[in-house]
């Protein structure tokens, strides 16, 4: 304890803060074992206004000020000192979304964030213009749908950037980017770790078609990689973070990240033929590639690492929530059967009958958990769907072992995109709602995509962490490693996980059970127009 009171005092601390959709999180981490050592928080909550999701500039101040001095209480509370100086400092957020500014630093239309899905025609101009799939929550297809409505704000745009971006610009001065961020902005050239420049010079062409005074370069923030040094903290930036006017200003700041790569970085996924796969109300994956995808895939998103490696995104829309509903189905016989079983044991107990007694293809029965469209199999809107033979065996075993696979089968028919493009998958690492039954998830997951699948102790802290050991990476001390090795080397030496191997059994299983997925996306189809609210 006298030590990490001592790290604080001295200034050798490192913070990272992350904004997340509801909350904004700080994570204070010692620079020696990168562990954390002290945390602070802000909900927040976006607001629909005139048709868009936002939030407004001063939720963003405000919301970092009360995290940040929420944090100081809780060093306040443990080490009985108080933070003036950090050794670095990182801000990452949710990626993708518009915010826009004039030559004077005025901000030109609300802040819209990812969720915003207003700019289908821009996304589907752009894909088609240049054969890369552009989605709609990108910042180029929110840039280019505004030019397309001919907002009035559109001619006297002189910066557009993340939200990461706009709080870094705002504390340092410096309109700069983390690659991973940039890359949810324009598409990125990993061999240069800039953008696209031959995707630029096609969408200047529009921009002369549209007699608008600038080119896309001049628009956007610059792009830095992992370890660089993204400026210095000003004495303005420093009252902006801290209104006490304790901190002192000076200290490194390293490039401003998207939520995709600082989980990346938290979950140790950044290598060539790594990944992670979160798995939750929603599922993706995100793969590491040792070059870019051949094809344009409409169900793939390219990203990219912290350090500016081709990452593919597998995002489906629908992973646990009907498996949650039958779960709580079962719930609900127990109340009404006056039997006590907590919620953790009724999960533990329905997933491991499931994963120990349940057929491997669920002997014919068939369930779609899409309580929501999914843009994967292409089905526009959410009829949670049950079918079987009438041979099958129906019992809970097979019912729940249905109920898991099928929480895996949009994205393993992703995922099969990517194996039609030889890329390559030595580990994945899963976290997420999905895992918190020991073995359960991982073991399914593991057959599902005929890859080994780990998952470790201890969660660690999400993205706050994961933009402070950025942070920790961009000082000088540790920067002469690459990212992967100085996260493996450094960070996640001692770290203790579990891996599960497929089994040759659990991998024809569900292949057989995806090839009945796929025959009867028909009668799921059918459902949505039979099935009218």
């Amino acid at each position: 304890m006298s030590d990490l009171k001592n790290i604080i005092s001295d200034g050798k601390a490192i913070l990272g803060i992350e904004f997340g959709s509801t909350r904004i999180k700080a994570v204070l981490i010692n620079p020696e074992d990168f562990k954390p050592i002290a945390q602070g928080a802000h909900e927040w909550e976006n607001r629909l206004e005139n048709g868009f999701w936002t939030y407004h500039l001063d939720d963003i101040w405000t919301g970092l000020q009360d995290c940040y001095q929420d944090l100081l209480k809780d060093v306040k509370n443990q080490y009985g000192v108080a933070i003036t100086k950090l050794a670095s400092i990182g801000f990452s957020a949710m990626m993708h979304g518009y915010m826009a500014f004039d030559k004077d630093g005025n901000q030109l239309a609300q802040f819209r964030t990812w969720r915003n899905a207003n700019t289908t025609e821009a996304a589907a101009k752009l894909t088609d213009l240049f054969q890369f799939n552009i989605p709609e929550r990108w910042s180029i297809s929110h840039l280019y749908q505004c030019i397309l409505n001919k907002e009035d704000h559109i001619s006297k745009v002189d910066f557009f950037t993340t939200l990461a971006g706009y709080v870094h610009w705002k504390l340092t001065g410096e309109k700069v980017l983390g690659v991973g961020d940039a890359a949810g902005m324009f598409p990125i050239d990993s061999d240069k770790m800039d953008y696209n420049q031959e995707y630029l010079a096609k969408f200047n062409n529009l921009l002369k078609e549209e007699k608008l005074p600038y080119t896309l370069e001049q628009l956007l923030p610059k792009v830095l990689t992992a370890g660089e040094n993204a400026g210095t903290l000003t004495a303005e930036g420093a009252k902006l973070l801290d209104t006490s006017g304790t901190l002192q200003p000076g200290c490194l700041l390293c490039p401003p990240e998207g939520d995709a790569g600082t989980g990346m970085v938290a979950t140790n996924s950044v290598a060539v033929r790594t990944g992670n796969v979160s798995a939750g109300t929603s599922i993706f994956a995100m793969v590491v590639l040792e070059k870019a995808l051949q094809k344009l895939h409409r169900e793939i998103d390219c990203v990219t690492t912290p350090d500016g490696l081709q990452v593919a995104m597998v995002h489906a829309n629908n992973c646990t929530s009907d498996l949650n509903a039958w779960v709580g189905l079962f719930a609900d016989f127990l109340r009404a059967a006056n039997i006590e079983m907590d919620t953790t044991t009724l999960f533990k107990t329905l997933y491991n009958e499931a994963l120990n007694n349940g057929a491997p293809d669920c002997d014919g029965i068939i369930t779609y958990g899409y309580l929501s469209g999914e843009n994967i199999t292409n089905i526009p809107e959410g009829r949670p769907l049950l079918a079987r033979m009438p041979n099958s065996k129906f019992n809970v075993a097979n019912l729940f072992r249905s109920n898991l696979n099928t929480s895996l089968g949009a994205i393993r028919i992703g995922m099969n995109i990517l194996k039609s493009e030889n890329v390559k998958i030595d580990k994945l690492l899963g976290h997420g709602g999905l895992f918190k039954t020991k073995g359960v998830g991982q073991s399914i997951m593991a057959d599902a995509l005929n890859t080994p699948v780990w998952v470790m102790t201890t969660a660690g802290e999400g993205g706050a962490w994961g933009i402070a050991l950025l942070a920790a990476y961009a000082t000088a001390d540790n920067n002469k490693q690459t990212l992967p090795q100085f996260l493996d080397s450094r960070v996640f030496k001692d770290a203790d996980g579990s891996k599960i191997d497929p089994t040759p059994a659990g991998v024809a299983g569900f292949d057989k059970f995806l090839e009945r997925y796929v025959l009867c996306l028909g009668v799921e189809r059918q459902a949505v127009e039979c099935l009218k609210a």
